[in-house]
């Protein structure tokens, strides 16, 4: 009996340690001043959705469209320096893509101002190093104009529900969302 709840006590702390640990931090390989790291999570029917990203700043300059800091780009690594990355706990379907559980970095498209959120099962490269052999698929993102100006580059993870979430990426007149749910 005494072994037994001694096992007990043993398996709980060790769960509660790993519980404490917070959702999987990526090692970023910049530390540039002007960039702030930035890490986001969600919680979808009890698993973590976290994100990595390093937000860069309008700083005075446009950003999107023509003589924007982004123009003639056509695939974007949703923000600076290191390549933007996902880690999941939970299979995903990121607006009618399917994406198992695990790490990938997150890409855009901006093709013509439609963008689309680019999945990449490749992690850990420098944030032009775009391989799109290793794309999972593209999901198209719904556009909008925020309600004011957005001088830092920013992602947002909400949750809408149970097993449903938000991704939301806004910057200097531009903001893109896409659905996510946990299945």
């Amino acid at each position: 009996m005494k072994r037994t709840l001694t096992s007990v006590l043993l398996l709980a702390a060790a769960a509660a340690l790993v519980l404490a640990q917070g959702p999987k931090k990526f090692k970023r390989t910049t530390d540039n001043a002007l960039v702030a790291p930035k890490e986001i999570s969600v919680q979808l029917n009890g698993k973590t959705v976290n994100i990595s990203y390093s937000a860069p700043s309008m700083r005075g300059r446009k950003i999107f469209g023509e003589g924007g800091l982004l123009a003639g780009t056509n695939v974007w690594r949703a923000g600076a320096d290191d390549a933007t990355c996902m880690h999941t706990d939970a299979a995903l379907d990121i607006n009618g893509l399917a994406v198992p559980a695990g790490d990938y970095s997150l890409w855009v498209d901006l093709d013509a101002g439609k963008w689309q959120l680019i999945v990449n099962k490749e992690t850990g490269q420098w944030g032009t190093n775009y391989n799109k052999s290793q794309d999972l698929g593209h999901v198209a993102m719904t556009m909008s104009k925020p309600p004011a100006p957005v001088e830092q580059f920013k992602m947002a993870l909400t949750a809408a529900g149970d097993n449903k979430g938000k991704l939301e990426l806004a910057w200097e007149n531009t903001m893109a969302t896409v659905n996510i749910t946990a299945k």
